[in-house]
């Protein structure tokens, strides 16, 4: 069962970190919650780890892929010559990445960042994302950096991903609306048959109020991006992982050159996060002839 599986990452010892970031987490939302239903500790603790499972079921779910595909900017491929390209070489790739691991789901899609520079990351269960300059690198490089992603799925190495920012996206919009509706339905009680000047002092507990929640809402994301961070920092060592696996695909000297010409300068938002996580490109290639691949650097 994948949220078995899930439980079984968080728990290795790298990912330590993220584990203690997500136990914080969940007394933030207590505390929350002492603050929105005025409950009682016990009763807080108790709804934040309700709420943070059903955040982690979300997150995990292909619907929480959706949200951070949105995020990333990834898209299905709609244009024909585009898929009479790529797709061949996506299903070569999945069809010996399934015979090396037969756990790698068998509904994986693969998705386009429009973006020039050549790259490519993998998220949740399902997703596989490449930008659309990744279409003018030499077919067998871009066989060895689908195979570097698969290896990712293959060692459930995204899931964390998923859960820092987008578990922390649905808990913060679902307290946000529920503070939201508390105080519009308090708010109409107090106006209604009440003096204007106490009216008007309502409306200013009110729009304090919503300041109040724009802060909340502002340093969750700060809070969010310490997560991802973490995240990275255990994440770096699963890269070398990932380079294996794609070396074992028969990708090994492929990737290294691709790794020789790749650039990840120009990314922003989170896939640049993402692409942060990366090792040094010849801490990469080093490792990589430590595990046997025949790689020498390719003079013009």
């Amino acid at each position: 069962m994948y949220i078995l599986d899930f439980i079984k990452v968080i728990l290795e010892k790298r990912n330590i970190p993220t584990l203690i970031y997500l136990l914080v987490n969940i007394g933030i939302i207590a505390l929350l919650s002492i603050n929105t239903f005025n409950a009682g500790w016990m009763q807080a603790f108790a709804s934040a780890l309700i709420l943070y499972v059903i955040s982690l079921v979300i997150a995990l779910s292909p619907f929480g892929e959706w949200i951070l595909r949105l995020q990333t900017g990834c898209k299905k491929i709609r244009r024909e010559d585009y898929k009479r390209f790529i797709n061949p070489i996506f299903e070569e790739v999945y069809s010996k990445a399934k015979s090396m691991d037969n756990t790698i789901p068998n509904n994986v899609k693969l998705f386009m960042l429009d973006d020039a520079g050549a790259n490519a990351f993998a998220t949740g269960r399902r997703t596989i994302c490449i930008t659309k300059g990744m279409l003018n690198a030499p077919v067998e490089e871009i066989k060895a950096v689908l195979g570097h992603e698969f290896g990712h799925l293959s060692h459930k190495d995204t899931d964390l991903i998923l859960v820092v920012c987008i578990g922390n996206f649905f808990i913060t919009a679902i307290f946000i609306l529920i503070r939201l509706f508390a105080r519009f339905i308090s708010l109409i009680f107090q106006l209604a048959g009440i003096f204007v000047g106490e009216a008007i002092v309502n409306l200013g507990a009110f729009f304090s109020g919503l300041i109040v929640d724009f802060i909340l809402i502002a340093l969750m994301r700060l809070w969010t991006k310490v997560g991802m961070l973490l995240v990275m920092k255990s994440s770096r060592s699963n890269e070398y992982a990932a380079d294996e696996f794609s070396a074992n695909l028969g990708y090994g000297k492929e990737l290294c050159m691709f790794l020789d010409r790749f650039d990840s300068v120009g990314f922003d938002g989170l896939f640049a996060t993402l692409v942060s996580s990366h090792p040094a490109n010849d801490d990469r290639i080093a490792r990589l002839q430590s595990k046997g691949v025949d790689y020498h650097l390719q003079r013009l």
